[in-house]
């Protein structure tokens, strides 16, 4: 489990950063592509498949947070209709998101920024 998660991690990080080092595109559009891509992939029923594969290599990654938005999005239109699409949205992932909020202010009180 531990290779399975190394390589598909791995192989994710090789190909935006080879992206990143052969096009004019931003950190910013890779990250807003992998996320997009990782709803696509939840859409039609893949991203599932690979979680199940990769394990936390999938799970770690910017895409997870695609997946997670689309799963959320489609469980609360499935509970509460159109308006369920907006108010479940974040559920899933609003944990990460405030933990990254965290860890970054912790992380800036301790490391300096360099120039």
């Amino acid at each position: 489990m531990y290779l399975q998660a190394f390589l598909f991690a791995g192989t994710v990080c090789l190909l935006c950063q080879v992206i990143l080092d052969n096009t004019n595109l931003t950190p910013g559009h890779i990250t807003s592509g992998v996320t997009v891509i990782g709803a696509i992939l939840s859409f039609l029923g893949i991203y599932d498949k690979i979680i199940a594969w990769a394990g936390a290599g999938a799970t770690t990654l910017i895409a997870n947070f695609g997946h997670m938005l689309y799963s959320s999005g489609i469980a609360g239109y499935e509970e509460a209709g159109f308006l369920g699409l907006f108010t479940n949205l974040l559920c899933s992932s609003s944990v990460a998101i405030v933990g990254v909020v965290v860890f970054s202010f912790v992380f800036t009180l301790i490391f300096k920024a360099k120039d």
